[in-house]
């Protein structure tokens, strides 16, 4: 679901920005017209670190994760209980857990960033809505 949803974000951010960018270059640009330019910007590459940098480590995390849940027999219950019981006692779980939620706060922090760059361009695209 996620490869699919940060693709679908890219080819948006990336085709609002260039045709924002076709209808309002830079130098001919008021101050207003360049905050959209950058927030479309922002929200391309916090999608593109998504994609290329947080998607694979926390891919690569969650593989190694699982590994060792299946080496301890654990994984198939809901929820995080027995995980944690055994992340008390096995150091490698628990380092992995902190690593698989420090890269998965990123990813989600990356997309704040691109949700909020979205969010003003929509604010500044309904401004200009003549009702």
């Amino acid at each position: 679901m996620f490869p699919a949803y940060f693709s679908l974000n890219a080819i948006c951010a990336a085709v609002c920005m260039v045709g924002f960018c076709i209808l309002h270059p830079w130098k001919g640009s008021s101050a207003t017209e360049r905050t959209q330019i950058l927030c479309l910007v922002v929200s391309l590459l916090s999608t593109l670190a998504n994609i290329l940098v947080f998607e694979p480590l926390t891919i690569k995390t969650m593989k190694e994760r699982h590994k060792i849940e299946r080496e301890e027999s654990i994984g198939d219950e809901v929820g995080l209980s027995k995980n944690k019981e055994v992340a008390k006692r096995n150091p490698k779980l628990a380092k992995i857990n902190k690593k698989f939620g420090m890269v998965h706060g990123l990813s989600s922090l990356a997309n704040l960033f691109s949700f909020g760059g979205f969010a003003v361009h929509s604010w500044y695209l309904a401004s200009k809505l003549l009702v």
